[in-house]
């Protein structure tokens, strides 16, 4: 018997078994589907939170007051000694490599003009925020470079605070009272949307020495550097490093790299990707089953027919890839629906439901395709041996 006979014989079988084929397709189908939405969906995740990660750009240093023993974050605990300070920024400012700084003081208050009020966000930052954190200004212009010791009291509103506060009314020189104190509103911010649960735009910009007052705070939240491109991160985080403990007497501080906040945030993006493929990966061991169970009746059912094979010269070999075929085929056709259906379907997801981003890792369903046929091939071995071992002539009385 030769192979092109095998493979005819095997497609043969399954057609005369529609139904029983097709529930066995539809099993595996489900399995690689779940397999590449749940991947998709994973996937698209990972992507996303890592675009908005780094949507204020690649190049910032973070450092926070406090030595914290894993990594720092914004509005650290301020627990050291010595404060973070306007004159520590102003050193790290100097250091060769470092193209501007920000100064960051972070608080919450309201936001009134005439009866309108709004309770948001405050930041207190250096002007050169637009430069390291990416934003543009819709009108008007940012937090001029005043005096650091006595700002003028100018704010620039995020895109939602201008739309409650002002509506159709062209904010630019108008006076609004944050936390009861008096400010010029002397730009607006293009919308930036949310990093990470936080509306940026839900949000107002007030010089930082101005906002330390207003929270009666005595430490800078966060100094951001950004150095130029080719440099090493590492490099200029030693070289602050330095900086900072001449003047401080000792590591009273976090250092954060923006490369050491992406390698956390992607490995724990990557165990969810995988943890939701395995997940997947169940519904194939279900499907697998589903093909041991069918292969098995196929051998009771076919006996006499398998007896008759080896009657006319057909060895065990043969037998045992007579029916090894139909169950990789079975598993085939199941993993190429299944992507079809688990590709739509995330495509669909991502059309409605654009809150929900989906990305098809076509690796991921490469693989998962592979892992069906491999199931297959595995969940026919032991039928197609039983197939393979069984007497001629017993098989033949077995009609």
């Amino acid at each position: 018997m030769q192979l092109r006979d095998i493979l005819k014989l095997s497609l043969k079988s399954l057609l005369d078994q529609r139904l029983r084929s097709f529930l066995t397709i539809l099993g595996i189908a489900v399995g690689i589907a779940s397999v590449v939405l749940l991947t998709s969906i994973g996937e698209g995740i990972h992507r996303f939170t890592l675009a908005e990660f780094t949507q204020f750009g690649t190049n910032l240093i973070g450092i926070n007051p406090g030595k914290a023993t894993t990594l720092g974050t914004s509005g650290a605990v301020i627990n050291n000694v010595r404060p973070l300070s306007m004159a520590d920024e102003e050193a790290l400012a100097k250091i060769p490599g470092v193209v501007d700084t920000v100064s960051v003081v972070q608080g919450n208050g309201p936001v009134k003009f005439g009866k309108r009020s709004r309770r948001t966000t405050i930041y207190g930052v250096g002007p050169a925020a637009t430069k390291v954190w990416q934003f543009r200004v819709a009108q008007g212009r940012f937090l001029p470079p005043d005096d650091r010791r006595a700002p003028r009291s100018f704010v620039v509103l995020g895109a939602k605070v201008k739309q409650e506060i002002f509506r159709d009314v062209n904010p630019l020189g108008q006076l609004v009272r944050i936390a009861g104190e008096r400010y010029r509103v002397i730009g607006v911010m293009e919308t930036k949307g949310q990093m990470l649960g936080f509306d940026l735009d839900d949000a107002v910009y007030i010089p930082t020495q101005r906002a330390m007052s207003m929270f009666n705070l005595e430490s800078l939240v966060e100094i951001d550097l950004l150095y130029k491109a080719g440099l090493q991160s590492s490099t200029i985080a030693e070289k602050a490093r330095r900086v900072l403990i001449g003047i401080h007497g000792a590591e009273d501080f976090t250092i954060t790299t923006q490369e050491q906040m992406l390698e956390v945030l992607g490995s724990v993006l990557d165990i969810l990707t995988l943890a939701v493929g395995g997940l997947g990966a169940i519904s194939l061991l279900v499907g697998g089953v589903g093909i041991i169970t069918i292969m098995t009746i196929a051998v009771n059912e076919r006996t006499p027919e398998i007896g008759l094979f080896r009657a006319i010269g057909a060895d065990r070999n043969q037998i045992l890839l007579l029916f090894l075929g139909e169950a990789v085929v079975l598993a085939g056709i199941g993993g190429l629906a299944g992507l079809v259906i688990g590709a739509g379907i995330a495509w669909l997801l991502e059309l409605f439901v654009p809150a929900l981003p989906t990305h098809t890792p076509w690796l991921y369903a490469v693989y998962a395709e592979l892992l069906a046929a491999v199931i297959g091939l595995l969940a026919g071995v032991l039928p197609a041996r039983n197939a393979a071992g069984l007497d001629p002539v017993e098989a033949l009385r077995a009609e």
